[in-house]
């Protein structure tokens, strides 16, 4: 299994309009980051986790020519506005979107012209199902794992990571109940979101998500869902065993 960043900032993306900051002004290629989404790939098949802004140019600069699944964590718009480029993978047959009830139902309300049989050819052509919490399930043949987690006080807007075998990713997310961590037990890799140093409301800080990590057990930590705050290199200096992602970087011979 393969798993590739296509975006690891958040949702103002690196750099942020009208910022001349030292990290949105670097010159280190890492420092530029769209809005946080992966690509997973095994035995010929794909699954994108969110589809954020800059969703086509992510799948342009990858080469990408076909899709088997999209992942939906929840439906802010930095993780969702790019739904309608999957138009160009929906029109021999339905494209099939996962996740949990609310957001389904906020996608097939806010584009409900991706649902409809009789909309224009040209139209995204999609198809919900529904993701029961911590139960897995085959998708495309690619064995996946719904992590229920919150994002800050907003209790109201459920948010799913996703496990893949040793791998889980885990973005906008500032409590892990106690049966997730004990769904992510085995895990050796975990990319989790971790917006800044300073603590935020509705993210963990790369402190909260370092020390999520070393309770599951991760051998690996990388963070994504960055801000402009911090650069890469800066972050690769903060722990031994935890690493900045970046926009492209791949992580292969995933188990």
């Amino acid at each position: 299994m393969r798993v590739t960043f296509l975006g690891t900032g958040t949702s103002h993306g690196i750099p942020v309009i009208g910022c001349h900051c030292p990290v949105c002004t670097s010159t280190d290629s890492r420092d530029k980051r769209y809005r946080s989404s992966i690509l997973v790939e095994d035995r010929g098949s794909r699954i994108v986790v969110d589809t954020g802004y800059e969703f086509r140019l992510q799948l342009l600069r990858e080469n990408i020519d076909h899709l088997d699944a999209v992942l939906y964590t929840h439906s802010h718009a930095d993780h969702l506005s790019g739904i309608d480029d999957l138009r160009v993978f929906s029109q021999k047959k339905n494209m099939t979107v996962y996740s949990n009830g609310p957001t389904l139902k906020y996608i097939e309300t806010h584009y409900s012209y991706a649902f409809d049989e009789s909309s224009y050819p040209g139209n995204p052509h999609l198809c919900a199902v529904e993701l029961a919490p911590l139960e897995s399930v085959s998708i495309a043949g690619i064995n996946v794992i719904p992590l229920p987690v919150e994002h800050g006080r907003m209790t109201h807007m459920p948010i799913y990571g996703y496990r893949f075998s040793s791998f889980a990713y885990i973005t906008d997310c500032t409590y892990i109940p106690d049966e997730v961590f004990d769904a992510l037990k085995g895990v050796r890799i975990l990319a989790i979101g971790g917006l800044r140093k300073r603590p935020h409301g509705a993210h963990f800080c790369f402190q909260e998500a370092y020390d999520a990590g070393k309770r599951i057990g991760a051998e690996t930590i990388y963070f994504t869902h960055i801000n402009h705050e911090t650069s890469c290199s800066e972050i690769d200096s903060l722990y031994p065993d935890a690493f900045s992602a970046y926009d492209g970087l791949r992580l292969e011979n995933l188990e």
